[in-house]
């Protein structure tokens, strides 16, 4: 598979990285081995999960990606070959959560037991902490860089201006910062990425890896009706998208698929791929077909056109979905 550079600093990664965030909940730990076996044959050896995952599940404390990965990663013994990003600063439970740097030391601690490693190649700050100065939060990370246990460090869900913060304060006291951006980003969801964070990314080359890549499986094609929602572990997510404007978009994105010869994930995946700043779009799958939309994504070069329709369809969805 394909490498690009993770922004200016990071490390080579496959263009496509493969979603944790359903080892645990909707993909059974058995499966999950399989997947992540039949990902590295494949090249694609770039593997994200949080802390939080999947405490949202009835019954479940987080840290259930991250376990089923540790398992993996011992029965496998291929920790070294992966490019392995996780995330902290989520509501873990009474008291655990933010960017302080007392809970960044305990978490990441947390986190390499579940993961039963020594390292973790791409530590992420999952959220903005507003209540943590950033040279504590920074000088934290800098931290855990210095000692070995990260290698890179990334945000999500900032602000560009606070990204561009965060930055500036890592530069000014020499510290470790930021190599990449994990962004809400996708045909549906591109007003913010496009005018808030964008020219942060350009300005300090960062790497680009966008969360919900498939708008929550609606890019899929999968979500026709009200009914498809009400059985899907997702379907509460893709409301707002089941409207005029998003038909639009799924309409023209069926017909580029057909154009192209491919699927629907396959082409929204490569869409993005296509985008300004974007390194390698971050998506799950829970089946055999869906894990072969990522591998096909990552060689789908697509046609200027089609590129061209998809944008300017998709630009009227976006715009509906901002407002």
């Amino acid at each position: 598979m394909d490498k690009r550079k993770l922004g200016a600093e990071g490390p080579d990664v496959p263009l496509i990285c493969l979603g944790g965030n359903v080892f645990g909940w909707t993909l059974p730990e058995a499966e999950t081995f399989r997947q992540l076996d039949a990902a590295l044959d494949r090249g694609l050896n770039f593997v994200d999960t949080a802390d939080v995952y999947s405490r949202w599940v009835p019954g479940h404390i987080g840290g259930e990606s991250e376990t089923i990965l540790g398992k993996w990663f011992l029965k496998s013994g291929k920790r070294k070959n992966v490019i392995l990003a996780t995330k902290a600063g989520m509501e873990m439970g009474e008291g655990k959560k933010g960017l302080s740097p007392r809970y960044i030391r305990q978490a990441v601690e947390d986190s390499l037991a579940r993961l039963q490693t020594d390292y973790i190649d791409l530590y992420q700050a999952h959220r903005d902490d507003a209540d943590t100065p950033l040279d504590e939060t920074m000088g934290a990370f800098d931290r855990l860089v210095t000692e070995g246990k990260v290698r890179y460090l990334g945000a999500s869900n900032f602000k560009g201006a606070r990204l561009t913060e965060a930055i500036e304060t890592s530069r000014r006291n020499g510290l470790a910062s930021f190599v990449s951006l994990q962004p809400h980003y996708n045909l549906v969801e591109r007003t913010e990425f496009e005018t808030d964070l964008l020219p942060v990314v350009e300005k300090y080359q960062l790497g680009v890896i966008p969360y919900f890549s498939l708008a929550a499986g609606f890019l899929t094609g999968k979500y026709r009706s009200q009914q498809d929602t009400e059985k899907a572990a997702r379907g509460g997510m893709v409301g707002k998208y089941m409207n005029d404007w998003g038909f639009g978009l799924i309409a023209a994105l069926e017909e580029v698929a057909q154009f192209e010869g491919s699927t629907m994930a396959s082409v929204a995946l490569a869409w993005l791929l296509a985008q300004p700043g974007v390194t390698a779009p971050i998506a799950s799958a829970t089946n055999e077909k869906q894990f072969a939309d990522l591998v096909e994504a990552a060689k789908l070069e697509l046609d200027p056109d089609s590129i061209k329709k998809l944008t300017q369809a998709s630009a009227q969805a976006a715009v509906a979905v901002a407002n």
